[in-house]
Parts: structure tokens; C-alpha cells; sequence
């Protein structure tokens, strides 16, 4: 029995769920989500606790068990209080704006270089060099987070770049002179 699979998930009191055929579909104060739910495994809600089973032991229905317990519980988590991924850009001259659902971000490119929002995800920026990104979804805001880092790693000699908050990057030694 799958250690993950086998927890119950307790459903808050302003959170409703809908458990038809093959999709569960979540609502919370924050918004709406679906999943589907695979083959040969059961969800149940039953006294505000969401549980769910396998009805066989192959290894995909086993592997598939912990994986849907897993994202429908942040999924709950995401309705009732956003996810949030948060940025930090370094280096001079680097800075973003967002106007609308549009992310403009100069990253020392010729161009700069746009991100567009997709619907329930959230970005704003606090100060030029804070990027925050929140949603309902923990995958979408950890890819739309992840696509934003991408536009400018950080780099090993000076650190410039994108990075998440409090992200380590631990510095390489530059080339020393000849004495």
C-alpha cells in the first residue's frame, strides 16, 4: 500500500468537491480545478474527507495511487490559499515590468523578452527586481516560475541573473593574474 496513497486529505469547510465518472472537479474560494482521475482508482468524500483507493495491483495503478492523492491534496491546498513562487533578479540593468497579464523582462538581450500569464496564474512585481508568480495550481506556478529563470540563469563568476528568493549560487574563483 502506497504510503502517500493510503492518507486521507481533509476537505476545509469553504471547499466543495465533485467526484464524477473519471474527473473530480475542486471548488474553493480562490477558483476552480478539474483532474482526472485514472483507471481502476477510486475517490470518495465522506465527512469532509477526501480518500482515495486502488481496485487493482498492477504497477501503473499502484505508481498512479500516491501520484493522485498527491496533486489533489495541493490542489485543496491551492483553492483554499495560492501557491507562490517568488524571484529575484540580479545584475545591472536587468529589471521586469508586468502590464496586464504581460511580463516584459530586459535581461540584458537587445529585446526584451515577454512571458503572458495563462488564466488563474497571477504575476506581479513588487519592486523591478521582484517577480512574484501565484496561482491555484502548484505545477503551472512552478513552470511559469521556471520559464521566467530561464530567460537568464544565474551565472557562476558574478551571480547575475534570474534566481528564486533565497536560491543559493555558490561562486566559481575567477582567473587570477601572473605575479
Amino acid at each position: 500500500m502506497s504510503r502517500i496513497g493510503k492518507q486521507i486529505i481533509t476537505i476545509p469547510e469553504n471547499v466543495t468537491v465533485k467526484s464524477e465518472a473519471s474527473v473530480i472537479t475542486i471548488t474553493g474560494p480562490m477558483g476552480t480545478m478539474t483532474h482526472s482521475i485514472p483507471p481502476k482508482i477510486q475517490v470518495s468524500v465522506e465527512n469532509n474527507q477526501l480518500k482515495v483507493s486502488r481496485l487493482a495491483e498492477d504497477k501503473q495503478t499502484r505508481s498512479n495511487h500516491g501520484s493522485l492523492r498527491a496533486h489533489l491534496n495541493n490542489i485543496v491546498k491551492g483553492v483554499v490559499t495560492p501557491w507562490k513562487k517568488e524571484l529575484e533578479i540580479r545584475g545591472t540593468g536587468y529589471k521586469a515590468s508586468v502590464s496586464g497579464d504581460k511580463l516584459t523582462v530586459l535581461a540584458g538581450y537587445i529585446h526584451p523578452v515577454f512571458i503572458f500569464a495563462p488564466e488563474g496564474i497571477t504575476i506581479t512585481v513588487n519592486e523591478e527586481t521582484k517577480i512574484t508568480v501565484s496561482g491555484c495550481s502548484r505545477e503551472v506556478v512552478g513552470q511559469i516560475a521556471s520559464n521566467i529563470r530561464k530567460i537568464r540563469p544565474p551565472e557562476p563568476y558574478k551571480g547575475k541573473g534570474i534566481r528564486y528568493l533565497n536560491e543559493f549560487i555558490k561562486l566559481k574563483a575567477g582567473k587570477t593574474a601572473k605575479a
